[in-house]
């Protein structure tokens, strides 16, 4: 017969909460009578809990309530010990503890590695939107706290702080910022009670949220990691039936494909952001249509890139002038695209020339941006065989990189390093490698 493990996690909340036995199930017998629940549990059953023994669904639901009631904060059967009920759609409540648990764990810099990998899973399952619009379901409590417009704006003032933060600066600091904010007050705003117009309003918000933060994962190389947080921003979208953020996180999905190299399934992204907006503006189809020229470039369809970067071109004429704080599409972005565009279809200097456009006209507040899209260019340039041109680029490239703490402007740095190493008879490549060793890590310059 096989031996329970001791539930060494539930021991270390009971310590943190600082109850006896007899406490703590008496306040889980107070937590089932509420819920219509009636339990008369005493020490012995906290006993055996603690030696392994899983109460039932109702209880597991009880000691949590409990224990998130004691410590003041939400407290998850993951971080408990206890195994989540089969039974619960992938848009029951414990959307929400996935949530505080992907949140919690990210803050800890321990467990970063093991949550994030490199690993990009071309088989995740994607929620489509018919799955999840209008579930609002998903996330109701019926605690006793309630939630109003206030609380709504303050999420969508911190998510625009911490995209103003992302792009100046970089995600690496900004993230466990984000994670911390969705840990200990977005999930209770989720849990919280509110007018149904409130309740929608708060679920997207929170899902543009995730979405930033999926998207300073990717910034840092934490590709598995990304991926959960905008499964997890398309689930609150849907909730909310709010289109544009369920469509902007598939093309931010996209965008983490094409830049792995997995064309195809940046295509089938691309494509079902694009269907999932049928009555987008102009301004969000040049979004969703440079992003479909771009993966279609890269999976070889000439005809189909160029047909969707004219797309782009001809929306973002038609376009407004103002756009979300984050995931906006601007003149920069679209000469981007086209850059990329023509980049995989083997046009290196038209690449260079919609590179350099891009750049003129990319608003200053971009400094990461910049700092990657500097040294792509400076590498294309090098391409064509002028090395001093390309040298010029880079050092402009530097005077940014110091600010930045990006893994993705870390890569383009050490790239820089590896190939100006056998031109370094220059004097021109020679200068730039030794400014380059003076600013940026060892790690890099290896």
């Amino acid at each position: 017969m096989a031996t329970r493990e001791p539930n060494v996690r539930l021991g270390r909340l009971l310590a943190e909460s600082r109850w006896t036995y007899r406490q703590f199930a008496r306040a889980v017998n107070r937590v089932g009578t509420e819920t219509g629940t009636p339990l008369r549990y005493d020490e012995s059953a906290v006993s055996h809990w603690l030696t392994g023994t899983v109460p039932r669904k109702a209880v597991r639901v009880c000691i949590l309530e409990a224990l998130s009631r004691r410590l003041g904060r939400p407290v998850t059967h993951a971080e408990a010990g206890l195994p989540v009920p089969r039974d619960q759609s992938p848009m029951a409540p414990d959307t929400v503890e996935g949530l505080i648990d992907l949140g919690r764990q990210d803050m800890e810099p321990s467990r970063r590695s093991v949550l994030g990998g490199g690993l990009f899973s071309v088989a995740l399952t994607i929620p489509g939107w018919p799955d999840v619009i209008g579930r609002s379901e998903a996330v109701r409590t019926g605690h006793a706290s309630r939630v109003g417009r206030n609380e709504v704006d303050m999420v969508i003032a911190m998510t625009e702080r911490v995209s103003e933060l992302d792009d100046q600066f970089g995600g690496r600091h900004a993230r466990p910022m984000a994670a911390a904010f969705i840990v200990n007050t977005v999930a209770s705003y989720l849990r919280a009670d509110a007018p149904e117009d409130v309740r929608k309003k708060m679920l997207s918000a929170a899902s543009d949220l995730l979405y930033l933060t999926g998207y300073m994962a990717v910034d840092e190389g934490l590709h598995n990691l990304a991926q959960r947080y905008y499964v997890k921003a398309l689930e609150l979208a849907g909730a909310a039936e709010d289109h544009l953020t369920y469509c902007t996180t598939l093309r931010g999905m996209s965008v983490q494909a094409v830049d792995l190299r997995h064309g195809p399934k940046a295509m089938e992204l691309a494509n079902a952001a694009a269907a999932a907006a049928p009555n987008a503006g102009p301004r969000m189809r040049a979004f969703l249509a440079g992003q479909q020229a771009h993966a279609a470039a890269q999976t070889g369809d000439r005809t189909g890139a160029l047909r969707y970067i004219r797309e782009a071109e001809a929306a973002m004429d038609r376009a407004e002038s103002r756009g979300k704080a984050f995931g906006s599409y601007d003149p920069a972005a679209l000469n981007y695209h086209l850059s990329q565009v023509r980049y995989e279809l083997g046009d290196v200097p038209g690449a260079i020339e919609a590179m350099q456009e891009s750049d003129k006209v990319r608003f200053s507040v971009y400094r990461r941006a910049r700092v990657r899209h500097r040294a792509t260019l400076a590498e294309r340039q090098l391409e064509v065989g002028h090395l001093e041109v390309a040298c010029a680029t880079w050092h402009q490239a530097l005077d940014d990189f110091p600010m930045v703490q990006s893994g993705r402007a870390d890569d383009r740095i050490k790239t820089m390093f590896s190939l100006l190493r056998p031109h370094l008879k220059n004097g021109t490549a020679r200068d730039l490698y030794d400014r380059a060793r003076t600013i940026a890590p060892p790690s890099l310059v290896s």
